[in-house]
């Protein structure tokens, strides 16, 4: 089958008819769509990471010699290689631009009026203030999705303050739910916040591109690391809201959720209960063979909090889960019909066969590192299927081949080279 690779328009198809796209012979959802990614770390970049494993194009925009901040956080001492770039820039074509200087911007505007989509996390204003913003970006391309992520939201006056992923989950009351009473503030292991901001950039950016198939226009889609912890944490505030409690830590379980649903220890690691419901009560207890605590009043009553039904249950429960491993118990709970789930780490959940399966989990072979594992989408669609790329690109890969597709001459490229703008 012929590969038909194309930009802007209506959907490609070969000469029997069959639509295709520029990966594959399977159209992507997003193909034909181009993404300016301008984004820092996580939260703008796994954004369009996202749209490029749907079939985007995406031009990852690079300040010359330095590159994206995530390029400089190493695997470990001794292995530059970037966890944070590689993770979340699969797929795309690096170009530096230096969008401080007029040429570079320049530059940048020239490529504005090819895209349909720009994604970015500066500072909120830096980039109106060197001439790319939105503002300016919209007179070029009326049709532009300008997606912007900050860390508190463009109103109020943290609008220009500087943050991060652990600057969100604190201000966003995250941490103070996580760990057990007692305990310091808790962040999360990983950088869960950008994630969240990451997601709700590219549902505000997929549903602007919608909205421009009706009206024409493009828009602005703003997104904050502080809103987006907040929305991710809705039932837990929505409970404060209403009672004026506060839902107090997770304790190993969950602090609204008053059932048999937490973690327990067995003989070779942990193991999560997923609740039991009262049509699963007789069979759980059987099972784990302690039929005594069926009729047990303290575990059928709802009159005490998660975190004292927690502690009841862990003290009558642990003795019993830490006589039989993990894997025993999985599978006497899963004939019991009983929901759970084995606390994994890394190694083991990249073993899961569920991972490689379903491709959340990827094998690639690299052609400096040779075979390598990376992780792949947890989106699959049955009619545009999702591909995601395998490299990272190198620092200004493919600056010559972008603008040489954009109509510049060599001439011209030597020259912005000369000025540092590209």
């Amino acid at each position: 089958m012929r590969l038909v690779r194309f930009r802007l328009g209506p959907n490609a198809r070969d000469t029997e008819g069959d639509v295709v796209g520029i990966r594959g012979n399977a159209m992507g959802a997003l193909d034909g769509i181009r993404v300016l990614d301008a984004g820092l770390l996580v939260q703008g970049p796994q954004a369009a990471q996202t749209m490029g494993d749907m079939g985007a194009d995406i031009i990852k925009i690079e300040l010359p010699g330095f590159g994206d901040q995530g390029r400089w956080i190493p695997t470990q001492p001794g292995d530059p290689r970037s966890p944070y770039y590689i993770g979340v820039n699969r797929g795309k074509r690096s170009v530096t631009i230096d969008l401080r200087t007029a040429d570079g911007a320049a530059v940048f505007m020239d490529l504005v009026e090819t895209a349909d989509v720009v994604i970015s996390n500066f500072k909120h204003g830096t980039l109106a203030e060197w001439g790319v913003g939105y503002e300016q970006a919209s007179e070029r391309n009326p049709r532009i999705i300008y997606g912007m992520g900050s860390t508190f939201g463009t109103a109020g006056p943290g609008a220009r303050r500087e943050g991060a992923d652990i600057a969100a989950q604190a201000a966003g009351g995250l941490m103070s739910t996580t760990g057990a009473d007692g305990s310091p503030p808790t962040p999360v292991g990983v950088t869960i916040a950008d994630h969240i901001g990451s997601q709700n950039m590219t549902a505000g950016v997929l549903a602007a591109l919608f909205a421009r198939e009706r009206t024409g226009r493009g828009q602005r889609v703003d997104v904050s690391l502080f809103g987006s912890q907040l929305y991710a944490q809705a039932p837990e505030y929505t409970s404060y809201f209403l009672s004026g409690n506060m839902p107090g830590r997770s304790n190993g379980g969950h602090p609204l959720i008053n059932a048999t649903y937490g973690i327990v220890q067995t003989a070779d690691g942990w193991l999560a209960l997923v609740g039991v419901p009262p049509a699963q009560r007789n069979a759980f207890y059987e099972t784990i063979g302690r039929p005594d605590l069926i009729e047990d009043e303290r575990f059928r009553s709802y009159g005490m909090t998660p975190a004292d039904r927690q502690k009841l249950f862990k003290e009558e429960l642990t003795p019993i889960f830490k006589t039989e491993t993990t894997a025993t118990w999985g599978e006497r709970l899963e004939a019991a019909g009983c929901r759970w789930a084995a606390v994994n780490d890394y190694a083991t959940a990249a073993a899961d066969p569920h991972a490689a399966l379903n491709g959340y989990v990827q094998t690639i072979n690299h052609p400096e590192w040779g075979e390598t594992m990376m992780i792949g989408s947890p989106i699959a669609m049955s009619d545009t299927p999702v591909s995601p790329g395998d490299i990272a690109p190198e620092l200004g890969q493919h600056t010559e081949e972008v603008l040489l597709e954009l109509g510049y001459s060599w001439d011209r490229l030597s020259t912005l080279r000369q000025s540092g703008a590209i």
